[in-house]
């Protein structure tokens, strides 16, 4: 899709003011109405779309600190068109948490989990995120549950699917450890001594 360098939007917004403006000061408002229209249009798309696609381009970049300064520049997040709040939210938990601020990371995604979500290709990225935090908390039960979530929705994305898949395995993987764990596991190579049982006499002489 089509985006509009932020920057190069506030110029044509300026612009097309200014324009608008001193023509209507001397030739009328009528003259001034296409200006005046451009205006609207380039600030109702800013206002509802934020700048969302040009941080979610710059994070595929990998520079974390660019992505947030472009998310920042969005008006306000209750504004936006509710996907590109979802995916606002998305961004700024996706964010922190590759910063290590799980907290902060939690409860943006969150935020945008409430969120009523168009497809469930974009429900399962925030399932998928919000399982990873629990798996870093060692929450597995709740883990468990956002893997419940994301076997009950319709994911098209072949790459969405995978990390799905490695997440299934994941979570298998800390099961069977947990299991070991509680089952007693051999240490040092050795079978676990049980207390308790007859003691064997010694032979008699």
């Amino acid at each position: 899709m089509y985006t509009i360098n932020i920057y190069l939007r506030f110029a044509l917004i300026g612009v097309s003011l200014v324009g608008g403006v001193l023509l209507s000061i001397f030739l009328g408002f009528w003259y001034a109405f296409p200006l005046f229209l451009v205006t609207l249009t380039l600030l109702a798309g800013y206002i509802l779309l934020g700048t969302i696609q040009s941080a979610a381009l710059i994070m595929q970049g990998g520079d974390l600190e660019a992505t947030e300064k472009r998310l920042n520049l969005t008006l306000s997040p209750r504004l936006l068109y509710v996907t590109n709040r979802a995916y606002y939210y998305l961004i700024k938990g996706s964010v922190a948490m590759a910063q290590k601020k799980t907290e902060e990371g939690e409860a943006w995604l969150l935020k945008a989990q409430s969120l009523e979500l168009p497809t469930d290709n974009e429900k399962a990225m925030i399932e998928l995120q919000l399982a990873s935090v629990q798996l870093n908390k060692s929450r597995w039960k709740q883990a468990e549950v956002h893997l419940r979530n994301l076997k009950q929705l319709k994911v098209t994305e072949p790459t969405i699917k995978e990390q799905i898949v490695q997440m299934e395995k994941a979570l298998s993987q800390q099961g069977q450890i947990k299991a070991a764990t509680r089952m007693g596991a051999f240490r040092g190579g050795q079978m676990p001594i049980k207390p308790g049982g007859k003691r064997r006499r010694p032979p008699m002489r």
